[in-house]
Formats: C-alpha cells, sequence, structure tokens
C-alpha cells in the first residue's frame, strides 16, 4: 500500500483503503512492507492535517500505526532498485513490493508507479479496484 493509501484508511474508515486493511485483518489479502515505508507511514500520518481530517489524537493515530504495522508481512529490501521514480517515498512502496513479492502496488497515484511497476510485473491498482478483487 502506498501511504496516500494509509492515510485515506486512516481519515475514511468507510472507503476502499479502510475495506483493504479490514480484508487484511480477515486473512483475504496479504499487505507487504518494509520498516522504512512504515516510518514513511508514521510520518505521513502523523502530520496534523490529516490527524485533524480524521478527527484522531497523537494517541490514537499511533494505535492506528501499530495496527497496521500488525498487518504487514516484512518485506527484506535486499535489493535496492533506486532510482526508478521521481518520488523518494514511492521508492519506498515499490521496493517493498518487489521485494515482499507483492502482486500489486495499491495507490491513488497511478500514473507515479507506471510503467516502473510493470518493469518488475508488479500491477499498479486504485484502492477500489484491489478491494474489489479481495471479494
Amino acid at each position: 500500500m502506498d501511504t496516500d493509501t494509509v492515510a485515506a484508511a486512516m481519515r475514511s474508515p468507510m472507503g476502499a483503503s479502510a475495506g483493504l486493511l479490514l480484508a487484511a485483518g480477515r486473512g483475504r489479502v496479504v499487505l507487504v512492507a518494509s520498516v522504512p515505508l512504515v516510518v514513511e507511514y508514521e510520518a505521513v500520518c502523523s502530520r496534523l492535517e490529516h490527524r485533524v481530517a480524521a478527527g484522531l489524537s497523537e494517541v490514537e493515530v499511533r494505535v492506528f500505526l501499530d495496527s497496521v504495522a500488525a498487518l504487514m508481512e516484512p518485506a527484506q529490501c535486499w535489493f535496492l532498485w533506486r532510482p526508478q521514480l521521481h518520488d523518494a517515498g514511492d521508492e519506498l512502496v515499490l521496493e517493498a513490493a518487489v521485494n515482499g513479492g507483492a502482486e500489486a502496488i495499491v495507490t491513488f497515484n497511478r500514473r507515479d508507479f507506471v510503467p516502473a511497476a510493470d518493469r518488475f510485473g508488479v500491477r499498479v491498482l486504485l484502492p477500489r479496484e484491489a478491494l474489489a478483487i479481495c471479494r
């Protein structure tokens, strides 16, 4: 999951991004992330703008992030593929997906990942597309 998808799940608990987290909790989908990617999730989701939009306190955001991290299978990034993308944060997502053997990257920024993800055989899906596959 791209960071934008995790932030969307926190901000909109009834949306497709949150649905993916629920699907992971039920074992319908496996999510992968590396430690640097989880650190990025924390940095972004802890921003005041996201906390306010989600209506969460700092403690509640930490609980949310701990829960997200618990759902993730660790991706050991033995190989760094940089540079492939324009955004360093996106590089973290691509590396976790490739090293973790993910079938897809879930993001709202599809164009940021294609064609780099294609080179590695990783699909790029919107959250609603990924959730439809899980169902």
